[in-house]
């Protein structure tokens, strides 16, 4: 897969967000995936903050998840550039089938063969009635290269863990059994080119603070508020 180089615009910025932080359920971990969860006034908060660099980073189009979690934190960040947030259902988080909403030690103590092969096998294993990372890959890269090769300007997608990081292993090479080697924190940017040749990867899990550098500073300096 390339990026096409648009003839006028050149080489191009794709920024990939994950969502703000989201109400979690109570009592340990638990398999999140489909769950239409809304943000929680931390996750607010975050992508309040992303609307003050957005409002200034020259952003063309603002594509999301159709689940509630992402399309608030888009809705937020486009506000202040009168963007329309384009949802598409091909962004949404894995689908975990019959784990959705369960707590890790459950299904650990539930069925601990299914839980070890998971954790063996990330890229090729189902939960039952779920999809495996490689499903989700199939199912999110077609979205991500018609966002990549249409997008004249530089576009946001507002996304999920794991999309994000079946999208990152996708485009550095990475085997997908090895996408967990990857942090990709709440309100957590991802910085992508799209060259005539490709893509690079620039910039990986941004913290929220985080803001271009100006004149005299090092990239990734951070703002104080």
């Amino acid at each position: 897969m390339t990026a096409k180089r648009d003839a006028e615009g050149g080489d191009r910025t794709i920024y990939l967000l994950r969502h703000g932080e989201l109400l979690q359920p109570s009592g340990g971990k638990h398999y999140i995936g489909r769950s239409d969860l809304a943000l929680s006034p931390v996750g607010m908060h975050q992508a309040r903050q992303w609307q003050a660099f957005f409002s200034e980073a020259g952003l063309s189009d603002v594509f999301c998840s159709d689940l509630q979690r992402s399309v608030q934190t888009a809705r937020i960040i486009a506000e202040s550039r009168r963007l329309e947030v384009i949802a598409l259902p091909e962004l949404r988080e894995v689908d975990l089938g019959a784990w959705e909403g369960l707590a890790f030690e459950t299904v650990r103590a539930t069925d601990p063969h299914a839980y070890a092969n998971r954790g063996m096998d990330p890229a090729g294993y189902r939960p039952p009635s779920g999809e495996s990372f490689a499903d989700l890959q199939s199912r999110v890269m077609p979205a991500f290269e018609r966002i990549a090769t249409q997008c004249t300007g530089s576009p946001l997608i507002v996304a999920h863990a794991g999309v994000n990081r079946v999208i990152l292993c996708h485009l550095l090479g990475m085997p997908l059994n090895h996408l967990f080697r990857i942090g990709q924190d709440p309100a957590g940017l991802n910085i992508i080119e799209a060259r005539a040749g490709g893509f690079r990867v620039r910039a990986v899990n941004l913290p929220v603070a985080w803001r271009l550098p100006r004149d005299g500073e090092s990239a990734g300096s951070t703002s104080s508020s």
